[in-house]
């Protein structure tokens, strides 16, 4: 994959005993959502700091539109929004004070998309700033980056303190971003939202990248996992014999469950992994059997990420 529009090349910022990031290396392409999967703790944040510019690596660079953060972050700021993972206000009385600053910063003069976001998220805006609950700072910091039109936005856990309702409309103004061609990159520890909204996925553990997938080939490549489950044995059998005659990936565990047959009058249950490709192939030999139920299940991102975890552990 070539070079993207955030590029980060053997990135290392050590901080002593195992904290830190250690020869992290990642490409988040112009127009895609990627996501930032980890732990707290993970590295994560240091990642994205060093993409902002606060941080200078020990080793390796971080490129954003081409421009260095450490070196050019008056040029990389033009382009980019950000939501901190830890929001610290300026000392003003109301939201709608820090709205105004934020927008003369930005150089917004049309405030018809900063309502919309108002209005969408709930907010407030004439609250205390400094009064705020967690949820309404989040809130706030949504709009603030968000108003400024960047074509790049880094967000670091941007969910955090919002109910599962609001966090469903803040994932829905993602898609949205994407639409307009905006490259965002996401951190997060909740599955459920990166698998939702983002293109490709980076798991990263104690600052060392285990994995980048994407969500695409997770959802349609990964095998599917069946149980069907038959009026009988015999017909169970039958399936057996049926789906051993497809190609040898489609039914690689293919094997008579016996509990299932002894526990229920009899009905026996066929428990096999298929790939997405053979699904409608294997569901179509159970024609003209007694089928009682077929139950499917396929690797979703936690599963893979718990997967990850365990060989590590086990290693």
């Amino acid at each position: 994959m070539s070079a993207g529009l955030i590029s980060v090349r053997n990135l290392t910022k050590d901080y002593g005993d195992n904290r830190g990031v250690f020869d992290i290396s990642l490409d988040i392409q112009e127009g895609e959502v990627f996501g930032y999967l980890g732990t707290n703790g993970s590295g994560k944040t240091t990642t994205i700091r060093h993409m902002m510019g606060f941080l200078k690596p020990d080793s390796g660079e971080v490129l954003v539109n081409g421009l260095n953060p450490w070196r050019q972050a008056p040029e990389v700021m033009k382009d980019v929004s950000y939501i901190p993972g830890e929001i610290a206000f300026p000392d003003l009385p109301t939201g709608t004070d820090f709205f105004k600053v934020q927008a003369q910063f930005l150089g917004v003069k049309d405030f018809t998309y900063m309502n919309h976001l108002i209005d969408l998220l709930g907010l407030d805006p004439s609250a205390n700033l400094k009064r705020m609950s967690k949820g309404m700072k989040q809130k706030t910091a949504i709009v603030a980056a968000l108003m400024g039109d960047k074509k790049i936005l880094i967000m670091d856990e941007p969910t955090t303190g919002l109910d599962p309702l609001m966090r469903e409309t803040f994932l829905e103004l993602v898609r949205e971003e994407k639409k307009k061609g905006r490259t965002i990159f996401m951190s997060s520890h909740i599955f459920e939202e990166i698998e939702d909204v983002c293109d490709r996925v980076a798991i990263i553990g104690n600052g060392e990248i285990k994995d980048v997938l994407s969500l695409y080939k997770l959802r349609h490549d990964t095998p599917r996992m069946f149980r069907i489950t038959f009026a009988n044995e015999a017909a169970a059998q039958e399936y057996v014999n049926r789906i051993e005659e497809m190609p040898p990936h489609c039914a690689p565990e293919a094997a008579v469950d016996e509990d299932g047959a002894s526990s229920r009058e009899n009905q026996a249950a066929v428990s096999f992994a298929v790939s997405a490709a053979e699904t409608d192939r294997a569901i179509k030999a159970t024609k003209g059997l007694p089928v009682v139920s077929v139950d499917e299940t396929h690797e979703d991102l936690e599963e893979y990420f718990m997967n990850i975890y365990r060989k590590e552990i086990r290693q």
